[in-house]
Order: structure tokens, then C-alpha cells, then sequence
């Protein structure tokens, strides 16, 4: 089996760059930087537009290994660190959620081959480019790893467990109109 080894340098970024797969995995490429949260649309929809300033931590590193075929097949190792002011569901009040993500994807030739293998694979099944969208891989991935609901270990105030609307008149229950006949109850004689 054919080892694939390059010499391999360290790129700076803010934003995540498009990049071309196959090269990337050719030199051993190894991105990183740190972008805004502010720069994801999608994610700033889901802290409805706060955190704006929270730090998104991200390094990618591109590699060749071979294939079931013995050619050379490009892969991506992604990081992303990020935290999240969401709302807690449990008292409606502010929670950061911090997320790690770690990722593994096998890159293809066409849609159909990523279809047909991304089920039985471990890895997550992609599609070669030479115009990648790291930021959008990046973004994607934060949005599939969010909880579906976030929460406090432990609510800083007291979750309120009962509602009362202010419009709503308090009604007192009206009396049961069978109660009067128990009164008219004749005792029975044996």
C-alpha cells in the first residue's frame, strides 16, 4: 500500500477560505483562524443576533490516503470551537452552550458515489471541488451539532411552574346542581 506523505505547513485565516480539495490533501494542507460569530447568518438567527463578538475556532487539514481502489483519496479533519448564547428551555433566561466538534470527510467523485457511499461509511461521504466552501462546511456542522434543547445544568433563578394571564378572571366553580337533592334524601327503612 502506497504511502502518501507531504511536508506540511500551517495557513492563518480569519474567514475560512474556498479551497481546492484535492490540493489541500496533495500538500498536507492545515488551516485554521479565528473568525465572528458574526460572519454566519444562519448561526446568528439561531442566538437571535447575540454573541456577535463569540470567537469561532476553526482548523481544517487536508490528506491523501489511498482508496478502495489503491488511488489517492482526499480527506478533511475538521475543529471547531465555538460558544453559544442560546435560550434555555427550562427558564426561558440566557445559557451559553459550549460546542467541540471534531469531523472526519472522505472526499468523491460525484454526488451519486457520496449518496450511495456516505450510509455505510463512518466518515461523512462528500464531493471533490477545486472551490470548497469551508465557511459553509463550518457553519452547516455547527447548526447539526446544536442541542435540540438547550438548557441550564441548573437554572441560575427559580423556574416558575405556573402561569396566570392577566386578562384571565378568576372563576369560581359553580355549584353542583344534583348536591341540593342530596339533601332530599329520604332514609330508607328495612
Amino acid at each position: 500500500m502506497p504511502q502518501f506523505s507531504y511536508t506540511a505547513h500551517m495557513s492563518e485565516f480569519q474567514r475560512p477560505p474556498k479551497i481546492d480539495v484535492m490540493q489541500a490533501g496533495l500538500a498536507s494542507q492545515q488551516l485554521a483562524g479565528h473568525d465572528l460569530l458574526s460572519n454566519y447568518k444562519r448561526l446568528m438567527a439561531e442566538t437571535n443576533g447575540l454573541g456577535a463578538n463569540n470567537s469561532l475556532d476553526w482548523s481544517a487539514r487536508g490528506e491523501l490516503q489511498p482508496g478502495q481502489t489503491g488511488q489517492p483519496q482526499a480527506w478533511l479533519h475538521l475543529s471547531v470551537r465555538v460558544s453559544l448564547p442560546l435560550t434555555c428551555q427550562r427558564c426561558l433566561g440566557p445559557v451559553d452552550v459550549p460546542l467541540q466538534i471534531e469531523r472526519v470527510f472522505r472526499f468523491v467523485e460525484t454526488e451519486a458515489q457520496a449518496e450511495l457511499e456516505d450510509d455505510a461509511s463512518i466518515e461523512d461521504v462528500l464531493v471533490l471541488s477545486h472551490d470548497f466552501d469551508l465557511a459553509t462546511l463550518i457553519e452547516d456542522e455547527v447548526l447539526m451539532d446544536l442541542p435540540v434543547v438547550p438548557r441550564h445544568e441548573a437554572c441560575p433563578l427559580p423556574v416558575k411552574s405556573a402561569a396566570v394571564d392577566a386578562d384571565f378572571e378568576d372563576v369560581q366553580p359553580k355549584p353542583n346542581p344534583f348536591s341540593v337533592l342530596a339533601g332530599l334524601k329520604i332514609p330508607s327503612k328495612r
